[in-house]
């Protein structure tokens, strides 16, 4: 069957040596979307009013401050802050949310509260990332049931992270018949387990290197265990 445009990244990630083709294709939209962030796009009207209303998660900010463009960074934080804080002030003087009486199951949050609950579970990053990455989801699942060598790509990889572990065996419920399920979950459990347990025992080498009775023997596959180990258990490549 030709190759779709749209199948290339993730016929291409399986191609790779890497622990989950997933967390490769994750890390490369992230980049992009960091690199987009801090690009000429922050001084766009549109952009920043997108950047004031969602901010930035945690993990996404550790990442944008690491970056060279401080400025940049700078620059839409105090747009973000001005928004929130103008907002903030504007839920502060409606007063707290009904307590609930004595025999009320549930109190209602303050306008305070729900604001900054909403703001903290929105970031712009993971917003730009989110639909692109759902969407190479939606190409594994059309390449699995279309194309019989792409079912030799999943065998031959060296597994998937536990997260996209668990999101394919829950995408593959929905999306596949029985028979095809009943052929997925063999190969994506083998693949998983055979993986994690490979990296496990390197890593238990890689610790026991560290006892002095092993100091002349070899390293085997194991310098590397410890990122690999965390790309399996956090879905973040760190190399």
């Amino acid at each position: 069957m030709a190759e779709h445009l749209f199948t290339i990244p993730v016929n291409e990630a399986f191609e790779k040596d890497t622990e989950c083709p997933f967390c490769s294709i994750f890390s490369g939209l992230e980049q992009d979307a960091i690199d987009f962030t801090l690009g000429p796009s922050y001084m766009e009207d549109d952009n920043r009013e997108v950047t004031d209303r969602l901010g930035f998660c945690p993990t996404h900010i550790r990442r944008l401050y690491a970056e060279k463009n401080r400025l940049g960074l700078a620059l839409m934080l105090n747009t973000h802050i001005n928004r929130q804080v103008r907002e903030l002030k504007e839920a502060a003087e409606k007063g707290p949310g009904d307590k609930g009486g004595l025999f009320s199951k549930k109190k209602s949050d303050s306008p305070v509260t729900e604001m900054i609950h909403r703001v903290e579970g929105t970031c712009f990053v993971c917003q730009r990332i989110t639909p692109v990455f759902d969407r190479y989801i939606d190409t594994f699942f059309y390449l699995w049931k279309k194309e019989d060598s792409f079912h030799e790509k999943v065998k031959n990889c060296k597994g998937f992270c536990m997260g996209h572990y668990g999101r394919l065996y829950e995408e593959a419920v929905t999306r596949l018949g029985r028979s095809e399920l009943d052929q997925f979950l063999p190969i994506l459990n083998k693949v998983f387990f055979d993986g994690i347990e490979r990296v496990n025992g390197d890593l238990s080498w890689f610790i026991d290197k560290f006892d002095h009775r092993n100091a002349d023997k070899p390293w085997n596959n194991s310098r590397d265990a410890l990122p690999r180990s965390i790309t399996k258990v956090c879905s973040v490549i760190t190399e």
